[in-house]
């Protein structure tokens, strides 16, 4: 088999989910063939999914007769920044909003995927990062649960698109649902990272992440990679919620992340019968522990059950709600677009 018949071939091979050749895609880095007349593909790729596909596809093309390798990447660099002086792995995002939490819970995600398609309703361009990585809720919550990671020609991960915002997490990169991420934090951070530098992404006005409950290594290293516009606080009402909020506050203010403002979720319940209030979880907790950190107050988010079947639905409340529902969210991003002066 020469060079010839080799590149013939190997054209009419396409890249794992796109309608380009390799060949195309300049991802063919080098044809060799010795004197004994054997081959040898070495391809230059960073995916290990798209490699493995392909190996296997070139492996039956040429019924074993050509051997398929590949051209080691260059290293990323993990050199990481600091809280002082961070790193910016997102220069294709105007903004950058953290969305955290002092526990579990508390409705953390729900209110990232509402801010996030209610600033794009605004007419922003909004990126979804499901930076929770041991509780990836933001597929299903976007109905993006089904689908699968693609790659574009430039090797970059195609983030899913849904409700006006393109969404990624590492929910979409699991064998099944239910596949639990046993990961120490150190691969956590760096699949985090990857997501930040390896998918298209973009130029966005907002970069919305939704971050995992806690004060621990995923949030002081998005503080150190990121040069964070604000950090979005979810809590309830209740005083077991306030005291690890309390802590979250004080993480981001240790650090200097600037804080946009305190969210009160399931901050109370309307029966649907009789109309009457009830505060399940307490009664103004949000707003005194704002005050207390001398951090704004963004607004009040009732215990609404449809609002829990949106969001189990994936069909956000801030999408398919009513005006009222709607409202809670619309005015949570006005309030919060005054405070970054947006």
């Amino acid at each position: 088999m020469n060079k010839e018949t080799l590149l013939k071939e190997l054209s009419k091979v396409n890249y794992p989910g796109l309608d380009k050749s390799i060949l195309e895609m300049k991802i063919v880095d080098d044809l060799s063939i010795d004197e004994n007349g054997k081959s040898e593909i070495t391809l230059s790729m960073q995916n290990d999914e798209a490699f493995a596909v392909l190996e296997s596809q070139l492996n039956d093309l040429f019924a074993g007769r050509v051997k398929v390798v590949r051209k080691s990447a260059a290293k990323k660099s993990i050199h990481y920044g600091n809280t002082a002086n961070p790193n910016n792995r997102a220069p294709y995002a105007k903004k950058i909003v953290a969305v955290t939490s002092g526990k579990g819970g508390v409705g953390k995600s729900t209110v990232s995927v509402n801010l996030a398609v209610a600033l794009a309703q605004k007419g922003f361009s909004v990126g979804l990062l499901d930076a929770d990585v041991y509780g990836p809720n933001i597929p299903r919550m976007t109905s993006t649960a089904h689908e699968k990671l693609q790659w574009d020609e430039n090797d970059k991960i195609i983030p899913s698109e849904n409700f006006g915002i393109k969404i990624m997490s590492v929910g979409l990169t699991t064998p099944a649902a239910d596949t639990p991420l046993v990961w120490r934090s150190s691969v956590a951070v760096s699949a985090l990272i990857q997501f930040l530098e390896d998918v298209a992404w973009g130029a966005l006005d907002f970069l919305v992440i939704d971050m995992p409950p806690g004060t621990g290594d995923i949030q002081l290293t998005m503080a150190q990679e990121l040069p964070i516009t604000a950090g979005v606080i979810v809590t309830t009402p209740q005083p077991v919620a306030l005291d690890d909020v309390s802590r979250a506050i004080m993480m981001f203010k240790d650090i200097g992340v600037p804080i946009g403002g305190l969210v009160e979720n399931m901050s109370y319940f309307i029966a649907p019968d009789t109309k009457k209030r009830y505060d399940i979880f307490g009664l103004g907790g949000g707003e005194k522990t704002a005050k207390k950190y001398a951090i704004p107050f963004l607004g009040k988010i009732p215990l609404d059950m449809q609002i829990r079947e949106f969001s189990d639905d994936g069909t956000p409340a801030v999408a398919m709600g009513d005006k009222l529902q709607k409202g809670y969210y619309k005015n949570i991003v006005e309030n919060l677009l005054k405070e970054i002066g947006e």
